[in-house]
């Protein structure tokens, strides 16, 4: 396991049974425009099949702030479900967290971290994470179309709206 405390008492552990995952799947499925709607069970399959990093107030030790890992722990990681507690947003969190994981992860060994935003690249590249070269990326997705709640383009008239874990 992973631990590390800023100056200021907040902490970063990968420690499973800390993780408050009631809590990360509210977050998740209201108000994270990439999971809107996610369903419980799916985030606790998704958890138990990650490392996930939370990070806890230095008073109380209340987790504030999330980022779920998938990795072979080897070569490759990918970094997904990325959330900072509304309350706890404009004091460096989220790029504390994402650099403890690129640090944690190259003590692996991971050589490549990959991951998506809509609109943290600035987070992002604060700790060196750069734009992919689009086209070496293909992928196949099985997921029914869906309202994008960024663009809120519609699916198709023949599929009833829905959000998608």
């Amino acid at each position: 396991m992973f631990t590390t405390t800023r100056n200021d008492g907040y902490t970063i552990s990968t420690d499973p049974d800390r993780l408050d995952l009631d809590l990360v799947h509210t977050w998740l499925c209201t108000e994270a425009y990439w999971a809107l709607g996610r369903d419980r069970e799916t985030v606790a399959l998704a958890f138990a099949g990650s490392i996930g990093f939370g990070v806890y107030h230095p008073q109380d030790g209340r987790q504030v702030a999330v980022a779920r890992v998938i990795t072979d722990r080897a070569t490759f990681a990918y970094l997904c479900d990325v959330y900072v507690d509304r309350a706890e947003r404009g004091r460096g969190l989220g790029t504390w967290l994402a650099g403890a994981v690129r640090d944690q992860l190259a003590e692996l060994g991971v050589r490549r971290i990959v991951l998506a935003t809509n609109d943290a690249h600035g987070v992002y590249e604060k700790i060196g994470f750069s734009p992919v070269q689009a086209d070496r990326w293909m992928e196949f997705d099985r997921r029914d179309p869906v309202v994008n709640p960024v663009t809120s383009k519609d699916p198709p008239a023949d599929r009833a709206p829905t959000v998608q874990a």
